[in-house]
């Protein structure tokens, strides 16, 4: 579902993935852990064209993502073939991101009946089924600034999956939340996860949620994985010194 192909991407002078090359395969649920500063968040940041590559290849769903073909040579892509692309790919960001000035409703079916061109009753049935799923039925109208964290980070989660995505970004989405509410979005992610045939790749510090919820789990450092495998044998005996001295640091947090 996501391959990239010996990608690097620099910031000037400050080469932050270095000739990368991983995948992850349809249904999958694949954590990238890691230092901060060692390139995960720009991978979702890559898969959601907010950035571009410097060199190499992405492809989501056998599709090239910036890039597309013109006879035999690979050329970047123009920005309709990005919006196509895109579409198979959600995202639940840190930081909510919610329309202060639209109530939830408005917030969860505003991408599909415009991006989409999904009828506004059509969305408004979907919003409301989500709504129902992530426990906030009785908020379709009120706006964010009358939620909780917690609350707006659920109204976040049924936004991205209002757009039907094939794969589901996922970075530090309880970083910023009071710690009495993570574990229930935690729950409900890992429901969703376990439920559906979502691809899910997902930059965490919560260690004991990428336990639970990944199939594989990729520690990252400088640019590049130095180790890779199920949780079990990450989180109980990585074979990398790296990997030994993160983990160490953060439980030790």
């Amino acid at each position: 579902m996501i391959r990239f192909d010996k990608v690097v991407k620099r910031f000037g002078d400050v080469t932050v993935l270095r000739e990368l090359d991983f995948h992850v395969k349809p249904g999958e649920r694949v954590t990238l852990i890691g230092p901060s500063g060692s390139g995960k968040t720009t991978i979702l940041r890559l898969l959601m064209t907010l950035e571009r590559v410097t060199s190499g290849t992405i492809e989501v769903d056998g599709r090239y993502l910036s890039h597309t073909r013109r006879g035999d040579r690979l050329v970047p892509a123009d920005e309709k073939h990005l919006r196509q692309v895109r579409k198979k790919v959600g995202m639940v960001f840190q930081q909510f991101n919610l329309f202060p000035n639209m109530n939830v409703l408005r917030n969860i079916t505003e991408a599909p009946v415009r991006a989409l061109g999904v009828p506004r009753d059509q969305a408004e049935a979907k919003a409301r089924e989500l709504l129902e799923l992530v426990e906030l039925a009785d908020k379709a109208d009120k706006h964010p600034s009358r939620l909780s964290g917690g609350q707006q980070q659920r109204v976040a989660i049924a936004r991205a999956l209002a757009m039907e995505p094939e794969v589901l970004l996922l970075d530090e989405v309880t970083s910023a939340l009071d710690p009495e509410l993570v574990s229930g979005v935690q729950n409900l992610l890992r429901d969703i996860a376990q439920q559906g045939n979502l691809t899910l790749l997902c930059v965490t510090h919560e260690m004991r949620f990428a336990r639970d919820i990944s199939d594989r789990v990729l520690m990252f450092d400088q640019g590049q994985i130095v180790e890779e495998g199920d949780p079990e044998q990450i989180f109980t005996e990585p074979e990398h010194q790296r990997t030994r001295e993160f983990l160490q640091a953060v439980l030790d947090a």
